[in-house]
């Protein structure tokens, strides 16, 4: 995962490959919520899953309202920080989500 968006695109890369601009991750969504890693993402319509993040909080810090920011079962460019923005279901479920590759090397003529 990559919280910036500059990458060198190669051609011809897919998903998950080494140079590929997109990596395909998964997160669990849970009935209580389950907070989303920071970074930027494409979310895929999931079924009875919905995005929330806190809108609120009191003088000691305490959540005192949470949002929705996308309905069950739409998908969206969604970016979190890493510690207020949550994946909630009704049930239990798997969220796929993109983010920009940071994590697979690309191999080439000039690295090892």
């Amino acid at each position: 995962m990559s919280l910036g968006l500059n990458k060198i695109v190669l051609a011809g890369t897919n998903s998950n490959t080494p140079g590929g601009y997109f990596q395909v991750t998964t997160l669990a969504a849970t009935t209580v919520g389950n907070v989303v890693p920071a970074g930027t993402y494409l979310l895929f319509p999931t079924a009875n899953v919905s995005i929330t993040a806190v809108s609120a909080t009191n003088a000691a810090g305490n959540i005192t309202a949470v949002s929705t920011l996308l309905a069950a079962n739409t998908g969206g460019v969604l970016i979190s920080d890493g510690v207020s923005v949550f994946a909630n279901a009704t049930t239990n479920a798997t969220v796929t989500l993109l983010t920009v590759n940071g994590g697979n090397n690309a191999n080439g003529t000039y690295n090892s």
